[in-house]
């Protein structure tokens, strides 16, 4: 049978997508949203359904020691394998599609290539990653950092939380094994290409009426940490001149770091201050120490840099101007990657076969891919975010869309495997 028919025959199913998503959306801790941490007993339930899931479709299941599950179909040949997949942890209070969108249309590609009954001559590979998200470490991209050799041990142990646990122990809560991490290393032999779809996280794709997106770059992030020590002090026995306000020094670099984004010569940089601990937190009491974090994101690595250390010299001064002590850390620093081109015109020429509109976009946004690059080659399609909105409750792409997207990289992944074998 002909890639054009095999593909015409393998229509994602809207209503299996749709029960994916419920069960996974179920997996949360109480309250507005989903919260699914990274390294949790949930997240840890999300891949126990993921990883159940693949092997009732009669697929070799493991999960690694660093918490990543791996779902492999065997191919005819001794052939490196293609891979698709995303993550299933979230951020606080967020969405229902972030990550598990991805998760769920590599599940749906596994049924597909299952009730199809095809022999591919690759083997390909249904991943869900962990702890990609950043929101309870500081880092992202965490479970495909350490396959990809990006990250080592030593992440584990210096990256804590807010309660100060570190990655290390988190892991070991949840029953994985952190000094097995070199273990679960990738090896670029192994690998042909992988692919992850996910949502947009933006509003361009629905601006534009366009159900698919082709990514050609994924943005950098340096992301710090400062502490900020002014003196704390009575809000009415304190003389406005002879203050060392921490939180008035705080909202001086919140504004700094808005102000360098938007300057012309940073089209394209993001500057997030999305944190800040204000103690004593007194209605009563001026800000002794306020802690806060800074994400500046970038296409540019050289610019995304630039930012970073710009915006720390400004914030010096800053704060000397107040009296105010600042030390700074860097959390972690991941550069911009481009993707590989070849594999973008056959996700392309994928979207056309189907007849589906596309364009290419960057991602603002890190993903695992970004991480897998350093492995092998890599692809990514979008699909559309309502309103531009992910990471908030309101977070909402169709079924239709995610079902749609699926198509294209199932149509690539089938195209990657014929090309190889032509």
């Amino acid at each position: 049978m002909s890639l054009d028919n095999l593909t015409r025959s393998m229509r994602p199913s809207v209503a299996r997508i749709a029960a994916d998503l419920d069960h996974f959306a179920t997996l949360t801790e109480p309250g507005s949203g989903i919260t699914r941490l990274a390294f949790t007993d949930l997240e840890r339930l999300a891949h126990g359904y993921f990883g159940s899931t693949m092997s009732d479709l009669g697929l070799s299941v493991h999960t690694d020691s660093v918490g990543n599950t791996i779902a492999e179909m065997p191919g005819q040949d001794d052939a490196p394998a293609l891979g698709l997949g995303s993550h299933l942890d979230s951020v606080p209070a967020g969405g229902r599609f972030d990550g598990v969108a991805g998760v769920v249309a590599a599940m749906e590609a596994a049924r597909l290539l299952r009730d199809a009954d095809i022999q591919t001559r690759h083997p390909f590979r249904f991943v869900a990653f962990a702890a990609e998200e950043g929101a309870r470490f500081g880092q992202a991209c965490n479970g495909s950092r350490m396959v990809s050799g990006v990250a080592d041990a030593s992440d584990l142990r210096r990256l804590v939380d807010a309660d100060g646990v570190t990655i290390a122990a988190a892991m070991r809560r949840v029953g994985l094994d952190p000094d097995g991490w070199l273990d679960a290393r990738w090896s670029p032999s192994d690998w042909k290409a992988f692919l992850e779809l996910h949502i947009e996280q933006g509003s361009v794709l629905e601006h534009a009426g366009v159900p698919v997106g082709v990514v050609d770059a994924i943005s950098g992030s340096t992301r710090l940490f400062i502490e900020l020590s002014g003196r704390a002090s009575h809000s009415g026995g304190t003389p406005m001149d002879q203050r060392a306000d921490a939180l008035a020094a705080a909202s001086e670099l919140v504004l700094t770091a808005e102000s360098l984004a938007g300057e012309t010569q940073h089209e394209g940089t993001r500057a997030t201050v999305g944190k800040l601990d204000v103690q004593p937190g007194s209605i009563t009491t001026i800000p002794g120490v306020v802690r806060l974090t800074l994400d500046v994101r970038d296409v540019d690595w050289s610019r995304q840099r630039r930012t970073a250390e710009k915006f720390l010299a400004l914030a010096e001064r800053a704060c000397q101007r107040r009296n105010v002590e600042m030390k700074s850390t860097m959390i972690a620093d991941a550069s911009p990657v481009a993707l590989s081109v070849p594999v973008r015109e056959v996700i392309a020429q994928a979207a056309e076969k189907e007849g589906t509109p596309y364009r290419l976009l960057a991602s603002g946004a890190s993903h695992d891919t970004q991480m897998i690059s350093h492995v092998t080659q890599t692809g990514m399609v979008f699909v559309p975010s309502r309103d531009g909105i992910s990471h908030a409750p309101e977070e909402w792409t169709s079924t239709e869309d995610i079902a749609t997207g699926t198509r294209v990289l199932l149509r690539a992944l089938l195209a990657l495997d014929k090309q190889a074998a032509e």
